[in-house]
């Protein structure tokens, strides 16, 4: 991923990109995410971890990490004997597209502020030299 946001808005993101730039999400985070999305059924670790070609543990944290950044959801199922097991579905496209974009309001309201501070200093010093140079 490039440095610089210059380089950023210059390079090709294609939609997935998204994952990884708003969250950093790994590769393995998408495919596992694009997992649950192509399947019809919530799916719970083991599938998981079978459809990305992974063992359990490593599909697992990065379960967790979707979890995290709430791109999946999790779901308690029991069994009739006692005892249950966790499954695991998409988030609502539409959640995770408002929670995209209210991160990027954010961050851009941030970069608002950072740019006025930039102008705010550097104006002052620009007119404590000029006043010194006519001093």
């Amino acid at each position: 991923m490039p440095d610089s946001l210059s380089e950023q808005l210059q390079q090709d993101i294609q939609c997935e990109g998204l994952l990884e730039c708003f969250h950093g999400l790994k590769q393995l985070d998408k495919e596992c995410f694009q997992a649950l999305v192509s399947a019809e059924e919530p799916m719970t670790v083991d599938e998981i971890a079978d459809a990305v070609d992974r063992e359990r543990s490593t599909a697992y944290r990065a379960v967790q990490r979707l979890l995290q950044t709430g791109f999946i959801k999790k779901e308690q199922v029991n069994y009739d004997q006692g005892g249950y097991y966790h499954v695991y579905s998409p988030t609502d496209p539409s959640k995770i597209a408002d929670d995209m974009q209210r991160m990027l309001n954010d961050w851009y309201a941030k970069m608002g502020q950072l740019i006025q501070e930039f102008e705010d200093k550097y104006e002052q010093t620009d007119a404590a030299v000029t006043a010194e140079a006519e001093g």
